[in-house]
């Protein structure tokens, strides 16, 4: 349940709670006042039927006659009742025309359970009396002799009052709900809208991408008064965010120092590692002369320099993608570059099956072809890599599932990919070999660079792994994707390619 909700039925339920008390004490109270005025009447007309009782008149019959029962003076409805000693008893009630109305004889026997001397007491006579409020006294009649007197006075008035009451009381509190309602409801939305703005505003900043520093500067809560609970609320929730701000814009100026040291680290190393290679190269070739032992060493000079300037040559591919640059977007031949990946792969590893799935037709993206091509090598060649011989591989292309864009897959049937190291695959330098091991040739940084290819293409990749199928999927989209923001350039001649560098030829 919300907040809003519950203080809704909070304030209604209060509202209703202290009208249902204050409606019940009325009743109570309305009822006791109008008892205690019956009591006061019926007081008064006891009085004025002993004093007329005890005047000693009788009709033939031996009895009280009704002016003896009923005085003048007495309201309509005034019951009286008389019990001698000796036996004997009678009573009327006077009606609303002034006539007397015998009482039954279980209505006498009602009446005579009533105790003198003692406080006026409500009872039930039934039939069309109902409810009575009667008192008894004793009085002596010189010509009847002793008498018990009972009088009593109808209820009626006071139960048609707290019906009224009743009814007033149900009728105002539903008054009062619906009001209340509607008031707690328009006070709690204008209460609670400043929560809600900091509600929004916490919940944009969940949904934007935080890669940059700058998505923060436009978001800010407006309520920061802090008289308000809210107010405090959203001030700190805005400090939170410019702390945010500048945590981020530390750590891109971090990257940036580090992509910027790793592009010009890489730059400078191609021309001393172009130079080893030329140098290696010409003394092996020239090596008639020398000892075989420097001979195979010279060989082993050159073999890793040229991965090493690989290396160097993957680093600033990489940091030149982190700067936006290195990609030329052009029409490019999907099928083509599959194909010709895979002729490589099987030159290069017969032992490893690789079969294509492609569509007849060409597939045809916006993108950088040679990138393109270094991602679909780096799959199929870490696919090669990191299985056992035999190990079938299939590539394939279709359509993405949602509609727009090209799926690349690159599928094999090894031992799999290992859980804990499926979050930092495409990670530079991350190995699954913790050993670090050379024996398989990698550096760790293909599926950085096919991840950072893809992203420049405004693509996607993933991968699922288990035991027997492991699944590289590389969606790029059918359209351009928008150009990013220019990055500083790494340095001056960062774009020179290695091969310009003068090396030393064999024919030197």
């Amino acid at each position: 349940m919300t907040l809003r909700r519950r203080l809704v039925l909070s304030i209604v339920a209060l509202v209703v709670a202290v009208s249902a008390v204050i409606g019940a004490g009325s009743i109570i109270a309305l009822a006791s006042i109008q008892t205690g005025a019956i009591d006061g009447q019926l007081q008064k007309a006891t009085s004025r039927a002993s004093t007329k009782f005890g005047q000693g008149q009788q009709n033939p019959s031996g009895r009280p006659n009704d002016d003896l029962l009923q005085p003048l003076g007495q309201a309509a409805g005034t019951l009286t009742a008389y019990y001698f000693a000796g036996g004997g008893a009678g009573g009327i009630v006077l009606t609303e025309d002034s006539s007397r109305l015998q009482l039954t004889s279980s209505q006498l026997d009602r009446l005579g359970d009533v105790k003198v001397g003692v406080a006026p007491a409500t009872m039930d006579l039934g039939g069309s009396l109902g409810r009575y409020r009667v008192a008894a006294v004793q009085v002596d009649n010189p010509v009847l002799g002793n008498a018990v007197l009972v009088v009593g006075l109808p209820m009626s008035p006071v139960y048609e009052s707290v019906r009224s009451l009743l009814l007033v009381v149900v009728l105002v509190v539903a008054a009062a709900l619906v009001a209340a309602s509607v008031v707690a409801a328009v006070v709690v939305r204008r209460s609670l809208r400043p929560l809600e703005r900091v509600a929004e505003t916490a919940s944009t900043v969940a949904r934007m991408p935080l890669e940059r520093s700058d998505a923060l500067q436009d978001v800010r809560v407006p309520d920061t008064d802090p008289r308000t609970e809210v107010g405090r609320v959203g001030s700190a929730f805005n400090r939170m965010l410019g702390h945010i701000a500048g945590a981020m814009q530390a750590r891109e100026r971090s990257e940036q120092k580090v992509r910027q040291f790793v592009a010009d680290a890489s730059h400078e190393l191609r021309t001393p590692l172009a130079s080893v290679r030329g140098y290696a190269e010409l003394t092996r070739r020239m090596g008639g002369d020398l000892p075989k032992d420097v001979v195979y060493a010279m060989g082993r000079i050159e073999s890793e320099s040229i991965r090493m300037t690989s290396m160097v040559e993957d680093l600033l591919l990489l940091a030149r993608l982190d700067e936006g640059r290195e990609i030329q977007f052009d029409d490019v031949d999907l099928t083509g570059l599959v194909l010709d990946a895979v002729n490589d792969a099987h030159a290069a590893s017969p032992e490893h099956p690789i079969e294509v799935d492609v569509p007849d037709q060409p597939v045809v993206v916006v993108g950088d072809a040679a990138r393109l091509h270094q991602v679909i090598v780096n799959l199929v060649t870490n696919a090669r890599t990191h299985t056992p011989d035999g190990t079938r591989i299939t590539v394939g292309l279709a359509p993405s599932d949602s509609g727009s864009g090209v799926d690349l897959t690159v599928r094999d049937t090894g031992q799999g990919i290992d859980p804990e190291f499926l979050p930092k695959l495409f990670e530079r330098f991350a190995r699954a070999d913790s050993s670090r091991s050379r024996s398989a040739g990698s550096t760790g940084l293909g599926l950085a660079i096919v991840d950072a290819v893809v992203q420049a293409h405004g693509g996607s990749v993933d991968v699922a792994s288990e035991p027997g199928d492991t699944v590289f999927t590389v969606h790029l989209p059918a359209e351009r994707p928008a150009e990013p923001a220019a990055a500083p350039a790494a340095s001056d001649d960062a774009t020179d390619d290695w091969s310009a560098t003068p090396v030393p030829s064999a024919t030197d």
